[in-house]
């Protein structure tokens, strides 16, 4: 059955289509009147020219390393010049993900609000079908990248499997440099217009969100996208991409795959496949009546997907897996029933992570209420309420992890961890669709404000709105989660392509590299934190600026200068992502080198433990910190235990309001970078594994 590995590429042309058909749809709904469609052009302007102007820094980078990786390589009959390729293959096919995913989500926006001007499931359609371009055109490009690549090197060149692999392993590197600089330049973007507009705009000058006279808000818009949609798209191709690469290395350990049998190979590409049609079925399930739950909608075709899926899994296994099972280089006997049990396992840890990330981040939960509760003493007692619902939200999604890592090496060694990270993201299609959904539900309601239409068209947007926050938040739960399991699998690839069979950590430096990764996530969200920090203190001079000297602004009788904003945003964030970047990048390639494969690894398990954990805080505290903040904002405000019931406006509502300005940074910046930053470290190791063994 090896020529099952054709239904790869297939797939992704298949996400292709489906994501081109439903780009061409959103383009055809209703954009508005010329007001909406002015305010639209603006955020549509702002967000390319952001996206343009990083991927000039980035090309240079990628130019520069990818020539460098030829140099190391020179000579070497196995990677050569090719891994390079690879490598700027890799992150050419991330960067065109991002930049179509936030082209069509840019469009959606503005069809979303002229959609509830009819009613909440029109809207919900237009969003989600938004969403949906990015979520198909990752898997698309991902699957097709690699299937891609594979076939060239085995099937054109006549490469040996072991060489094909290992040159593969650039293109995943390629996918992660991408992603952390989308990551980290979007979140600085996004939340230095953010807290401008929130800071002064709302607690300082009083005006509503989306209010069209604070000279931030078009910045804020744009932040949304090239945060939580291109940045989130990169995310998500990097560990989709480095979950089938950690599968397909620890593949090449098994006896099956060394006697010629290349099934344990290709069987990740062909699971990606099953993923991809999986999602495109789980997008149908999307529905909604007026005055229905859009999040009921949204799980029903995200869980409807993980289901179909579960059951290709053991079809796919069934089917490709050799006869009479496969042992691993250990000696472990794995059969096709351990493989699917492996993949079914990340696949429910995914689920589950997702759920916990929910109840501590939702509006009308224990988490959230508590941190609500508490705003009504002040803004410190907020901020120590969001501070423990982080830390207490870490424990079960962790937990989870550590089953699902005990359970898949149990039933098929290392190579079952891996087949779990790719389990967890095989529906990756719709997942990023029903994340990438959020930011265009954002935007519809900052257009629906800033156009004035009628309340019931703002009340809908804030209905999406509201379930946008959440679905982000489980998104972000979601991209841990499966960055750990992949963190996982490619610190695994990493030890079996340098011959480590164990880390002991009463060796020195092991444990001197044990304790630097553990600082890592530290100093990297406080490098990303600062910069936020800094670039938010000009745009809140700015900001205070055109109130003071634009005659008649505060009144609605001049304009603001928006694209000033833009323009600040965009500076600060390209000048700032630069170190956080270098970081992660250099430190496993100075260590690797001055202190050696082994101690390599110990810093790969200290940054994975630390990283993951932190992630998983930083980012559940600011999804609760901003959900506390909408309880005071919607409906008639928020009602104590004691009765009282404290509106927007309120002191209780401004004590919220500065607490979701702390956990901005922390989402949408800090911690969805530190996912990131686990598993670049980790592919980076892996490649240069060869030249420190």
């Amino acid at each position: 059955m090896q020529q099952l590995i054709y239904a790869a590429p297939a797939a992704g042309v298949l996400a292709l289509l489906f994501a081109w058909m439903k780009a061409s749809w959103v383009s055809k709904q209703d954009p508005g009147d010329a007001n909406m469609v002015e305010i639209a052009d603006q955020i549509q302007e702002g967000a390319l020219a952001f996206i343009r102007a990083e991927y000039r820094v980035l090309s240079i980078f990628v130019l520069a390393v990818g020539a460098i990786l030829g140099v190391a390589y020179f000579g070497d009959p196995e990677r050569g010049w090719q891994i390079a390729g690879a490598f700027v293959v890799g992150a050419s096919l991330s960067a065109a993900a991002g930049w179509a995913g936030m082209k069509v989500a840019t469009n959606a926006n503005v069809r979303t609000t002229m959609a509830a001007r009819i009613g909440l499931s029109p809207a919900l359609q237009v969003a989600f079908s938004g969403g949906t371009v990015m979520g198909m055109t990752v898997v698309g490009l991902a699957t097709i990248g690699l299937s891609g690549l594979y076939l060239l090197f085995t099937n054109v060149l006549g490469w040996e499997l072991v060489r094909t692999v290992n040159v593969l392993t650039g293109f995943s590197m390629g996918a992660s440099s991408i992603a952390l600089f989308a990551r980290v330049g979007g979140g600085i973007y996004t939340k230095a217009a953010d807290v401008g507009a929130d800071l002064v705009g709302k607690v300082e000058a009083g005006l509503p969100e989306d209010d069209p006279r604070n000279p931030a808000v078009i910045a804020d818009n744009v932040g949304d996208n090239v945060g939580d949609v291109a940045g989130m798209g990169a995310d998500l191709f990097e560990s989709f991409v480095g979950a089938m690469i950690g599968a397909m290395v620890l593949g090449l350990g098994f006896d099956a795959v060394v006697s010629g049998n290349v099934n344990p190979i290709i069987m990740p590409l062909v699971i990606a496949a099953a993923g991809i049609v999986c999602s495109i079925v789980g997008t149908f399930f999307v529905r909604t009546k007026e005055g229905g739950n859009p999040q009921h909608a949204l799980d029903m075709g995200a869980f409807g997907a993980a289901g179909v899926m579960a059951v290709a899994t053991f079809g796919i296994a069934y089917v490709m897996w050799p006869e009479g099972g496969a042992t691993t280089s250990k000696g472990q006997l794995v059969t096709w029933i351990d493989v699917g049990l492996a993949t079914v396992t990340g696949l429910g840890a995914g689920v589950l992570v997702g759920l916990i990330t929910s109840y501590y981040t939702s509006m009308h939960k224990g988490p959230v209420d508590n941190i609500a509760e508490q705003s009504k003493t002040g803004t410190a007692t907020n901020i120590i309420a969001g501070l423990a619902v982080g830390m207490q939200s870490t424990a079960m999604p962790i937990i989870v992890i550590a089953f699902g890592v005990v359970i898949a090496a149990n039933v098929a060694g290392l190579y079952g961890v891996a087949i779990a990270a790719l389990g967890m993201l095989s529906t990756t299609g719709i997942q990023l669709a029903v994340d990438a959904y959020g930011p265009i539900a954002d935007n519809a309601g900052g257009i629906a404000e800033m156009s004035g239409q009628a309340p019931e068209v703002r009340e809908r947007t804030d209905k999406l709105d509201a379930v946008g926050n959440t679905t982000a938040a489980i998104g972000k739960g979601f991209a841990i989660g499966s960055a750990a399991m992949t963190a996982l699998a490619l610190f695994a690839a990493f030890a079996q392509t340098a011959g480590i069979s164990g880390i002991n950590i009463s060796k020195p430096l092991v444990m001197a590299g044990l304790f630097l990764g553990g600082m890592l996530p530290f100093l990297f969200s406080s490098m990303a934190m600062k910069a936020v920090g800094v670039a938010a203190m000009e745009m809140i001079e700015e900001v205070r600026r055109q109130f003071r000297e634009i005659p008649g602004l505060l009144e609605g009788k001049a304009k603001p200068d928006t694209a000033r904003c833009v323009k600040i945003s965009t500076e600060a964030s390209l000048k700032r992502m630069v170190a956080p970047g270098a970081l992660a990048i250099l430190t496993p390639v100075v260590v690797g080198f001055t202190m050696g494969p082994e101690p390599l690894g110990g810093l790969l398990a200290g940054v994975t433990v630390s990283g993951v954990t932190m992630a998983l805080f930083m980012a559940n505290a600011g999804g609760a910190w901003d959900n506390a903040k909408k309880s005071f904002e919607s409906g008639g405000g928020y009602k104590m235990t004691d009765g009282s019931v404290h509106p927007k406006g309120s002191e209780a509502h401004t004590a919220s309001v500065v607490g979701d300005t702390v956990g901005d940074p922390f989402k949408d910046t800090a911690g969805p970078s530190l996912n990131i930053l686990v598993k670049l470290m980790s592919i980076v190791a892996l490649v240069l594994a060869p030249l420190l063994v």
